[in-house]
């Protein structure tokens, strides 16, 4: 599933990206990687507050969308 269908407070698993090449090695450089727990901190409107690697990630629905997660 996508990451922008998580629940709030669960934490998921990193399993695959979906997009043009840009895309994913743009959320890459930011730590989300195959294999790489993320906690869905907090949601909005305009985003999702993630923690990655112990450090706090906003980033757009649209882009946590190309995230699949298990």
């Amino acid at each position: 599933m996508s990451l922008a269908f998580a629940n709030l407070g669960e934490t998921k698993v990193i399993i695959d990206f979906t997009g043009k090449e840009d895309i994913k090695r743009h959320l890459q450089d930011m730590g989300f990687v195959k294999g790489e727990s993320v906690k869905l901190l907090s949601e909005n409107e305009s985003g999702l507050i993630l923690l990655v690697k112990g450090v706090r990630v906003a980033i757009n629905k649209g882009l946590a969308s190309k995230i699949m997660v298990a």
